[in-house]
Protein backbone atom coordinates (compact mmCIF):
# COMPACT_ATOMS: atom_id res chain seq x y z
CA UNK A 1 0.00 0.00 0.00
CA UNK A 2 1.24 3.51 -0.80
CA UNK A 3 1.28 4.79 2.50
CA UNK A 4 3.51 8.22 1.89
CA UNK A 5 2.53 10.74 -1.53
CA UNK A 6 3.35 14.04 -2.15
CA UNK A 7 0.40 16.72 -2.04
CA UNK A 8 0.93 17.06 -6.14
CA UNK A 9 0.21 13.31 -5.95
CA UNK A 10 -2.91 13.67 -4.28
CA UNK A 11 -4.30 17.01 -6.62
CA UNK A 12 -3.94 15.17 -9.48
CA UNK A 13 -6.74 14.42 -12.29
CA UNK A 14 -9.49 11.50 -11.13
CA UNK A 15 -10.03 8.38 -12.71
CA UNK A 16 -12.72 5.90 -12.70
CA UNK A 17 -12.28 2.36 -11.86
CA UNK A 18 -14.89 0.23 -14.11
CA UNK A 19 -16.69 -1.60 -11.76
CA UNK A 20 -20.21 -1.86 -9.30
CA UNK A 21 -18.23 -4.55 -7.11
CA UNK A 22 -17.49 -3.27 -3.41
CA UNK A 23 -15.09 -5.93 -2.98
CA UNK A 24 -12.97 -5.18 -5.91
CA UNK A 25 -13.48 -1.22 -5.31
CA UNK A 26 -12.22 -2.17 -1.44
CA UNK A 27 -9.14 -3.80 -2.19
CA UNK A 28 -8.40 -1.36 -5.31
CA UNK A 29 -8.48 1.79 -3.04
CA UNK A 30 -6.50 -0.11 0.08
CA UNK A 31 -3.62 -0.77 -2.17
CA UNK A 32 -4.13 2.81 -3.69
CA UNK A 33 -4.58 4.35 -0.99
CA UNK A 34 -4.18 8.05 -1.71
CA UNK A 35 -2.15 7.62 -4.77
CA UNK A 36 -4.95 8.74 -6.80
CA UNK A 37 -8.73 10.48 -6.67
CA UNK A 38 -10.82 7.11 -7.77
CA UNK A 39 -14.34 6.97 -8.91
CA UNK A 40 -16.61 4.19 -9.81
CA UNK A 41 -19.18 3.08 -11.44
CA UNK A 42 -21.94 4.24 -8.64
CA UNK A 43 -20.75 7.78 -9.34
CA UNK A 44 -22.48 7.22 -12.77
CA UNK A 45 -25.78 5.80 -12.63
CA UNK A 46 -26.75 6.00 -16.03
CA UNK A 47 -23.53 4.70 -17.56
CA UNK A 48 -25.05 1.58 -19.69
CA UNK A 49 -23.56 -1.72 -18.48
CA UNK A 50 -20.71 -3.29 -20.75
CA UNK A 51 -21.79 -6.61 -22.15
CA UNK A 52 -18.77 -9.04 -20.84
CA UNK A 53 -18.50 -10.86 -24.30
CA UNK A 54 -14.46 -10.86 -24.84
CA UNK A 55 -13.01 -14.12 -25.89
CA UNK A 56 -10.25 -13.61 -22.72
CA UNK A 57 -9.95 -11.48 -19.87
CA UNK A 58 -7.87 -9.03 -21.85
CA UNK A 59 -10.54 -8.24 -24.51
CA UNK A 60 -12.86 -8.01 -21.58
CA UNK A 61 -11.23 -5.58 -19.64
CA UNK A 62 -10.62 -3.46 -22.28
CA UNK A 63 -13.72 -3.20 -23.91
CA UNK A 64 -14.85 -2.37 -20.36
CA UNK A 65 -11.97 0.49 -20.23
CA UNK A 66 -13.01 2.08 -23.62
CA UNK A 67 -16.98 2.21 -22.89
CA UNK A 68 -16.49 3.83 -19.87
CA UNK A 69 -13.66 6.20 -20.61
CA UNK A 70 -16.06 7.14 -24.04
CA UNK A 71 -19.03 7.86 -21.92
CA UNK A 72 -17.86 9.37 -18.97
CA UNK A 73 -14.11 11.63 -20.96
CA UNK A 74 -12.24 10.39 -17.24
CA UNK A 75 -9.19 8.17 -17.96
CA UNK A 76 -10.63 4.64 -17.07
CA UNK A 77 -8.85 1.88 -15.49
CA UNK A 78 -11.15 -1.81 -16.00
CA UNK A 79 -9.95 -5.18 -14.70
CA UNK A 80 -10.82 -8.67 -15.62
CA UNK A 81 -9.94 -11.32 -12.86
CA UNK A 82 -10.36 -15.18 -13.64
CA UNK A 83 -9.45 -18.69 -12.27
CA UNK A 84 -8.13 -21.14 -14.47
CA UNK A 85 -7.91 -24.29 -13.12
CA UNK A 86 -5.66 -26.87 -14.91
CA UNK A 87 -7.43 -30.57 -14.81
CA UNK A 88 -10.33 -27.99 -16.35
CA UNK A 89 -8.27 -26.81 -19.27
CA UNK A 90 -8.23 -23.42 -17.85
CA UNK A 91 -11.84 -23.44 -16.65
CA UNK A 92 -13.50 -21.14 -15.45
CA UNK A 93 -11.24 -18.48 -16.78
CA UNK A 94 -13.42 -15.63 -18.34
CA UNK A 95 -16.14 -17.44 -17.48
CA UNK A 96 -15.34 -17.19 -13.60
CA UNK A 97 -17.69 -14.56 -12.25
CA UNK A 98 -20.89 -16.21 -13.97
CA UNK A 99 -19.77 -20.14 -13.58
CA UNK A 100 -22.60 -21.50 -11.88
CA UNK A 101 -24.88 -19.36 -14.54
CA UNK A 102 -25.36 -15.47 -15.09
CA UNK A 103 -26.54 -14.62 -11.75
CA UNK A 104 -24.49 -16.94 -9.82
CA UNK A 105 -23.57 -15.80 -6.33
CA UNK A 106 -19.91 -16.25 -5.14
CA UNK A 107 -21.02 -19.59 -3.44
CA UNK A 108 -23.13 -20.71 -6.30
CA UNK A 109 -19.57 -20.87 -8.02
CA UNK A 110 -17.36 -22.14 -5.34
CA UNK A 111 -19.65 -25.05 -4.87
CA UNK A 112 -20.20 -25.59 -8.60
CA UNK A 113 -15.94 -25.51 -8.97
CA UNK A 114 -15.57 -27.81 -5.55
CA UNK A 115 -18.24 -30.55 -7.06
CA UNK A 116 -16.60 -30.82 -10.68
CA UNK A 117 -13.38 -30.91 -8.77
CA UNK A 118 -14.97 -33.68 -6.32
CA UNK A 119 -12.78 -36.87 -7.49
CA UNK A 120 -9.86 -34.98 -8.44
CA UNK A 121 -6.90 -35.83 -5.68
CA UNK A 122 -4.93 -32.88 -4.34
CA UNK A 123 -1.89 -32.82 -6.91
CA UNK A 124 -3.60 -32.62 -9.41
CA UNK A 125 -5.95 -29.68 -7.87
CA UNK A 126 -3.63 -26.94 -9.46
CA UNK A 127 -4.82 -23.41 -10.67
CA UNK A 128 -3.72 -20.05 -10.48
CA UNK A 129 -5.89 -16.33 -10.66
CA UNK A 130 -5.07 -13.92 -13.49
CA UNK A 131 -5.79 -10.36 -13.15
CA UNK A 132 -5.49 -8.19 -16.22
CA UNK A 133 -6.08 -4.23 -15.96
CA UNK A 134 -6.60 -2.03 -18.77
CA UNK A 135 -6.30 2.19 -18.75
CA UNK A 136 -8.06 3.61 -21.62
CA UNK A 137 -7.40 7.59 -21.85
CA UNK A 138 -7.54 9.92 -25.02
CA UNK A 139 -4.57 9.90 -26.36
CA UNK A 140 -3.03 6.18 -24.63
CA UNK A 141 -4.01 2.39 -23.82
CA UNK A 142 -2.37 0.13 -21.84
CA UNK A 143 -2.62 -3.00 -19.80
CA UNK A 144 -0.88 -4.91 -17.28
CA UNK A 145 -1.34 -8.43 -15.75
CA UNK A 146 -0.66 -10.12 -12.61
CA UNK A 147 -0.80 -13.75 -11.35
CA UNK A 148 -0.56 -16.21 -8.27
CA UNK A 149 -0.62 -19.78 -8.27
CA UNK A 150 -2.42 -22.02 -5.91
CA UNK A 151 -4.64 -24.84 -5.93
CA UNK A 152 -8.08 -25.75 -5.04
CA UNK A 153 -8.76 -26.91 -1.91
CA UNK A 154 -11.34 -30.02 -0.98
CA UNK A 155 -13.71 -27.65 0.91
CA UNK A 156 -14.22 -23.82 1.94
CA UNK A 157 -11.90 -22.26 4.40
CA UNK A 158 -11.64 -18.79 5.89
CA UNK A 159 -14.39 -16.08 6.46
CA UNK A 160 -12.84 -13.32 4.49
CA UNK A 161 -12.40 -12.05 0.97
CA UNK A 162 -14.88 -13.03 -1.84
CA UNK A 163 -15.20 -15.13 -4.97
CA UNK A 164 -13.49 -17.94 -5.28
CA UNK A 165 -11.04 -16.77 -2.06
CA UNK A 166 -12.20 -19.57 -0.01
CA UNK A 167 -11.00 -22.47 -2.03
CA UNK A 168 -8.21 -20.76 -3.36
CA UNK A 169 -5.01 -22.35 -1.58
CA UNK A 170 -1.79 -20.36 -1.20
CA UNK A 171 0.97 -22.57 -0.54
CA UNK A 172 3.39 -20.34 0.55
CA UNK A 173 1.45 -19.35 3.42
CA UNK A 174 -0.73 -22.29 3.69
CA UNK A 175 -4.04 -21.02 3.69
CA UNK A 176 -6.73 -20.21 1.11
CA UNK A 177 -7.30 -16.50 0.29
CA UNK A 178 -10.24 -16.45 2.85
CA UNK A 179 -7.97 -16.75 5.36
CA UNK A 180 -5.35 -13.83 4.99
CA UNK A 181 -6.60 -10.48 5.90
CA UNK A 182 -6.35 -7.80 2.94
CA UNK A 183 -3.09 -6.57 3.80
CA UNK A 184 -1.68 -9.89 3.36
CA UNK A 185 -3.62 -10.68 0.84
CA UNK A 186 -2.82 -7.56 -1.36
CA UNK A 187 0.93 -8.39 -0.83
CA UNK A 188 0.48 -11.66 -2.94
CA UNK A 189 -2.22 -11.71 -4.83
CA UNK A 190 -3.40 -11.16 -8.19
CA UNK A 191 -4.95 -8.34 -8.37
CA UNK A 192 -2.27 -6.73 -5.70
CA UNK A 193 0.36 -7.26 -7.56
CA UNK A 194 -1.58 -6.10 -11.03
CA UNK A 195 -1.92 -2.92 -8.72
CA UNK A 196 1.28 -2.57 -8.37
CA UNK A 197 2.54 -2.81 -11.56
CA UNK A 198 -0.46 -0.23 -12.78
CA UNK A 199 0.57 1.97 -10.67
CA UNK A 200 4.49 1.69 -11.62
CA UNK A 201 3.37 2.22 -15.19
CA UNK A 202 0.83 5.10 -14.64
CA UNK A 203 4.65 6.92 -13.31
CA UNK A 204 6.62 5.57 -15.78
CA UNK A 205 4.09 7.25 -18.23
CA UNK A 206 3.64 10.80 -15.90
CA UNK A 207 0.09 10.29 -15.22
CA UNK A 208 0.94 10.69 -12.12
Amino acid sequence: MLNSVSNAEILMKTFILATHNRDKIKEFRHKLGYAIQLKTLDDFPDMPETIEDGLDLRENAYKKAREIHAFTGLPAIADDTGLEVDVLNGAPGVYSSRYAGVNASYRDNVLKLLDELKTIPAEQRTARFRTIIAYVDHEDAWDVEGVVEGSISESEKGEGGFGYDPVFFYEPLQQTFSELDINEKNKISHRGKAIDAFIHTLREKKHM
